[in-house]
């Protein structure tokens, strides 16, 4: 009977070794046919559909497993790069005789970003190749890519809604009060105003002018981006009165929109594909509106971004600044550290650009980024920073590492002030009858104390903490830009800018995109431009990372927001929750001290509440 069971065992095993390997072998087979595409043939010619579902970002966020399995995670998102080389890719490709855009249910990207992908456009129409656009509904976003298109076709019952930067913001000091919660802050700068919705009821004074300041800057960019690609656009008279040049067109607004220069056609979907057959010829003689077409996964995937063989590193951080590691879409310092190592130690790297679009967050976190680029400086490598839409408060500081900053004009940046909020629940306690004792040995035992409220001696050390942090911040601008502390500081004080005051403050040195900064770093390396190759230095995501990020992007799309002009405001002020909501868990829950742009526009494309969090708790309680 021993002998019997021994061999029963040794068949279970089999079974469950065969099970297991039958298993991998299917999940492997699955995750093959949902990431695989196939190479674009020889004889593939038609138009190249750009079909924007998502926003444009500079590092598409990379769901966790939680998120993904339980339904949460975000919708598609669009690497910039990708785009851009892709574009210019089929400006030189005889098999490319067009390029679409499809901007039904596009959902932006930072100004800087789609000036950016809005220029590869503008390649492929000087390679004598005609860019069309669709949308049913064009809003500032959509209209500046739009703006760059040889033909803008509208909807018949669409209009353009363009409204210029602003908005408003979600205070909390109210909610907090009724709560019982309070907010101990501890900050330097006057325009630090990351803590105001905590302490206020409304925007402070000087909130309020530089933002009045930063928006200003950043409208009269869009502006000129338009004007420039489409002279005929009477941008600035409608934007300023368009109820009146709806009402004269009658109420309609695709015709007050084709009045005013800002569209050339008015059509629906199918007379837009016949458009496009003209030019490519039809894919199906029998179905209206069809045209010969190449997706665009299948030619970013064809032709790559990044060179294997590069000598050129790019160092990217994008989204929140965090310690630790983290998935791609946020900067997890460790993250990045072992990549730019892994880079160091496995190629042949001449130069590192450091490619930053992040709103900042943990101070620690930050150095310890900008220390690892030192590192790489100290073994010779030159270290060039391109800013991208966004590189304020710990985006600013992992720039210090910099020989050479390039910013485009409508880059924020600056940000230079550091913040500390810790909540604690006395009085929340006390409105339901919970009481909180214990003794100390030292007055710093059990602080800071979220119970009763932090100690007089343990505010004090959280506000030295700070000023100190600060201070080492002026200290290490005043270093790399070669401008007196005093200076650094008047212009610091947590004051937001865009990329032409910075360039006349001193905080960046050029305008350029990352093709400028990898020029730069080429030369500084003594390697020749023309043989400066990019390779990114990026954690990939693993085997099972990549199955999650199948089925998160390959199934059944969520749920959008109507592709009308109204959906559209309704889909930004749903943006604008969302992202009070991800900044209200960031600064309960993240670093103690932090250099972080709360009131930077742009960080809200990707801005998301924690799953299961309060904020997204508070969220689903009042429909938002």
């Amino acid at each position: 009977m021993r002998f019997v069971g021994k061999v029963w065992r040794l068949l279970v095993g089999i079974k469950d070794g065969l099970v297991l390997l039958f298993m991998l072998l299917f999940f492997g087979f699955l995750y093959a046919a949902m990431t695989s595409r196939p190479a674009v043939g020889s004889g593939d010619k038609g138009a190249l559909v750009l079909d924007l579902s998502g926003p444009i970002v500079e590092q598409p966020a990379q769901a966790s497993a939680s998120e993904v399995l339980s339904g949460s995670a975000g919708g598609r998102e669009y690497r910039l790069r990708d785009i851009v080389h892709g574009l210019r890719k089929a400006a030189g490709d005889d098999r490319v005789q067009a390029v679409v855009l499809d901007l039904d249910i596009f959902s932006g990207g930072g100004q800087a970003t789609l000036v950016q992908a809005a220029e590869a456009l503008d390649a492929v129409k000087k390679a004598g190749k005609p860019v069309l656009a669709y949308a049913t509904a064009y809003d500032d976003d959509s209209y500046l890519l739009a703006s760059h298109a040889s033909e803008i076709w509208l909807n018949p019952m669409g209009g353009v809604l363009v409204a210029g930067p602003g908005g408003n913001n979600l205070y909390f000091k109210g909610l907090m009060d009724r709560l019982g919660i309070t907010a101990n802050v501890y900050r330097v700068g006057t325009y630090k105003s990351a803590v105001e919705p905590f302490t206020r009821s409304d925007m402070s004074p000087e909130a309020r002018e530089n933002a009045q300041a930063l928006y200003g800057a950043m409208w009269e960019s869009w502006q000129q981006s338009v004007r420039q690609a489409r002279p005929k656009a009477q941008i600035a008279a409608y934007a300023a009165d368009a109820p009146g040049r709806i009402q004269a067109a009658g109420g309609d607004m695709a015709k007050a929109a084709l009045a005013a220069g800002l569209v050339d056609q008015i059509g629906d979907r199918q007379a837009f594909g016949a458009r496009i057959a003209k030019i490519t010829g039809a894919l199906h003689a029998d179905v209206p509106g069809s045209f010969r077409r190449i997706a665009f996964d299948k030619w970013a995937s064809t032709y790559p971004a990044t060179e294997e063989a590069g000598e050129i590193g790019i160092v990217t951080v994008a989204g929140n600044i965090v310690d630790g590691e983290a998935n791609a879409g946020t900067a997890g310092a460790e993250t990045i550290v072992r990549a730019l190592e892994r880079g160091m130690r496995d190629r042949d790297l001449k130069a590192i650009v450091l490619r930053v679009d992040s709103p900042g967050g943990s101070a620690l976190a930050s150095e310890r980024i900008r220390q690892a680029l030192l590192a790489a400086k100290a073994k010779g490598l030159p270290v060039v920073v391109s800013m991208g839409s966004l590189a304020a408060s710990g985006g600013y500081w992992v720039s210090m590492a910099g020989d050479k900053i390039y910013a485009e004009p409508s880059t924020i940046t600056g940000s230079i002030g550091v913040f500390g909020i810790l909540p604690s629940f006395e009085n929340a306690l006390a409105k339901i009858g919970v009481g909180a004792d214990g003794i100390k040995t030292t007055p710093l035992s059990g602080e800071p104390d979220l119970l009763h409220g932090p100690a007089p001696e343990a505010d004090r050390l959280l506000q030295m903490g700070v000023e100190n942090t600060y201070g080492r911040f002026l200290s290490l601008v005043s270093e790399r830009r070669k401008l007196p502390v005093a200076r650094v500081d008047q212009i610091a004080q947590g004051r937001v800018w865009d990329g032409g005051t910075a360039r006349q403050l001193g905080l960046v040195d050029a305008f350029g995109g990352l093709d400028d900064a990898v020029a730069e770093a080429a030369r500084m390396a003594k390697v020749d431009a023309d043989d400066a190759r990019p390779v990114w230095l990026e954690q990939e995501p693993g085997f099972f990372d990549s199955l999650l990020l199948a089925f998160a992007t390959g199934g059944e799309e969520e749920e959008q927001a109507s592709a009308d002009a109204f959906g559209r405001i309704g889909m930004k002020q749903r943006q604008m929750m969302l992202r009070a909501a991800a900044d209200a868990e960031l600064l309960m829950t993240g670093a103690s001290v932090q250099a972080r742009c709360l009131s930077c526009p742009g960080a809200e494309v990707t801005a998301k509440p924690r799953p299961g969090g309060f904020t997204a708790l508070l969220l689903k309680l009042i429909g938002a």
